[in-house]
């Protein structure tokens, strides 16, 4: 298992098919100044309770420039409902307003060290990570939650200060890897 990149690393370059028929590389999200890493799947509880959260970012931070990215990596002979197609499905079935990627080597999940779905990477305009861990800390109930971790360190980037939490402990499913 590869270790997790840390705070101020430079994000992993990756060149990746996505359900829109195009590969994406992280030139791609070059005149984003806020990109937003999440290693994601279709079949994690954990996933599809925020589902709804990650639209509502992408929505409320678009003029911002803030660029949301969901990786699958997960191996979809042993999980079908990861597959490629059953992405595209849900994509369209969840109307995601975000890029949806398919990471079949799982080489992108192993450079940037994820181990959960949902777990999230979020760089600044120098691609410097500078926020990672979780979105909230309600995965669940989302009328509960207390702490929106991820829109804290968002909005504390925007307004130039110091992110107040910069790491938090991802919790979720974990990354369905291949047998090596």
């Amino acid at each position: 298992m590869n270790k997790r990149i840390d705070l101020g690393h430079i994000a992993p370059d990756f060149s990746l098919p996505c359900i829109d028929g195009k590969n994406y590389s992280l030139s791609d999200f070059a005149a984003n100044p806020l990109l937003l890493v999440i290693f994601s799947c279709n079949h994690c509880p954990y996933v599809q309770a925020y589902e709804e959260r990650i639209k509502k970012l992408q929505n409320d931070f678009l003029k911002d420039g803030l660029q949301i990215v969901a990786i699958n990596g997960n191996d979809a002979e042993k999980y079908a409902e990861d597959s490629f197609e059953e992405m595209k499905k849900r994509a369209a079935e969840k109307k995601f307003n975000f890029i949806y990627l398919r990471d079949e080597s799982q080489e992108t999940a192993k450079a940037f060290g994820a181990v959960f779905t949902p777990e999230l990477f979020f760089f600044n305009a120098e691609r410097k990570l500078i926020y990672t861990g979780k979105i909230d800390d309600n995965w669940r109930e989302p009328e509960k939650v207390q702490t929106k971790y991820l829109q804290n360190a968002i909005e504390e980037y925007l307004r130039g200060e110091e992110i107040s939490v910069p790491e938090t402990y991802a919790i979720g499913c974990t990354i369905k890897w291949k047998a090596d």
